[in-house]
């Protein structure tokens, strides 16, 4: 059997292969509310055969989302539609899973496909906060910095959308740690300057994130697995590193998380990263020697590819994000190139499955 259909046990739940489809933002909300076009997005990728279906990242607060357009779960009103979307993913074979995230001082921003640039007060946007009063770059606002009112107030909307998240029916939570959103900007010197106990020492920057998992941890159920996606690496002399990762790893594993899943970059403007296939495998493999699974990330594009990830033990989970958005499909044509007959398609396209 090709290792990228083999099954994982993580706690309580089994994946049945190794792709995941990692959170991809739609900017197609409306107050935070999921609707059709959520459930076709993610449905399909269900009916494709991903073992893991991420949302995108979900903010916990209307002050948390990068757009006005992002999917939220602050409220107990956005369970109802979430929970249509969790029903539709697991009767088709696949686990639902919700990224939640807050975006720090890269908030308040337009979609893609309207610029992607600060949207001022007077045109609906909101003011950001962060950990400390540096803006992203010149084009963004000078965001807030959080007093310890703010910072206790964050972590408890993370611990309220854990419990709607529960109610709406996903089976895996993934903290979103990474790309330069909140939680990211307090772990890395390069955003962090603070000089209290949430800031200075790797310790300090990173008391943040260890609360959150904290908070998350005490009410989601102990056979439920906990995700975090991290930044490996800052791509910085300066910033957060590799070596900082694994550190970091060896806590989280303590404290209940069970995958780390290992993007890179984001946190600071004008870094240039050598994006290329594999670019970020070697964050997940030098992660995962800690002893806690990885997952990894980024231009992976085709079955021998990701097969060879595995066979390598560089990580134990595939996440893909723009292949999944060229074909939903992946997963049965991977099974095809890697002559692996046994995956089972839905049985409304049985007829279609080539066989030998």
């Amino acid at each position: 059997m090709p290792k990228l259909f083999t099954p994982l046990t993580i706690r309580g739940l089994t994946l049945k292969n190794r792709i995941v489809v990692s959170p991809m933002c739609q900017y197609s909300s409306t107050d935070g509310f999921a609707n059709d076009w959520h459930l076709v997005h993610l449905g399909s990728r269900a009916v494709g055969g991903a073992a893991l279906v991420f949302t995108e990242a979900t903010a916990v607060s209307p002050e948390g989302r990068i757009s006005p357009r992002d999917l939220g779960i602050w409220k107990d009103e956005h369970v109802a539609e979430l929970k249509n979307i969790t029903s539709f993913i697991a009767a088709h074979g696949s686990i639902p899973g919700i990224q939640l995230a807050h975006a720090g001082r890269k908030a308040s921003t337009s979609e893609p496909w309207n610029g992607d640039t600060l949207i001022p007060s007077s045109a609906g946007g909101w003011k950001t906060v962060a950990p400390s009063a540096i803006p992203f770059d010149e084009h963004k606002d000078t965001p807030v910095a959080l007093d310890k009112a703010g910072i206790d107030k964050v972590i408890a909307d993370f611990k309220a959308a854990t419990l709607r998240a529960l109610a709406a029916g996903f089976k895996v939570i993934e903290i979103h740690g990474a790309h330069g959103y909140l939680i990211n900007e307090f772990t890395s010197p390069l955003s962090n300057k603070r000089t209290d106990e949430y800031g200075g020492s790797f310790e300090n920057r990173v008391r943040f994130l260890l609360e959150i998992i904290d908070a998350v941890r005490s009410v989601w159920p102990a056979d439920l697995p906990l995700f975090l996606r991290i930044s490996a690496s800052d791509w910085s002399d300066e910033g957060w590193t590799v070596e900082d990762s694994v550190r970091l790893a060896d806590i989280v594993k303590e404290k209940g998380v069970d995958v780390m899943d290992c993007s890179s970059g984001g946190v600071a403007s004008g870094i240039k990263i050598p994006a290329k296939p594999n670019y970020q495998v070697p964050f997940s493999d030098t992660v995962r020697k800690t002893g806690i699974l990885t997952g990894t990330v980024g231009i992976i594009v085709a079955a021998e590819q990701a097969e060879e990830i595995l066979n390598n033990e560089q990580a134990d989970l595939i996440f893909m994000a723009r292949e999944l958005l060229r074909d939903p499909y992946f997963p049965m044509h991977a099974a095809r190139e890697l002559n692996y007959e046994e995956m089972e398609w839905p049985v409304q396209y049985e007829r279609a499955k080539r066989k030998k």
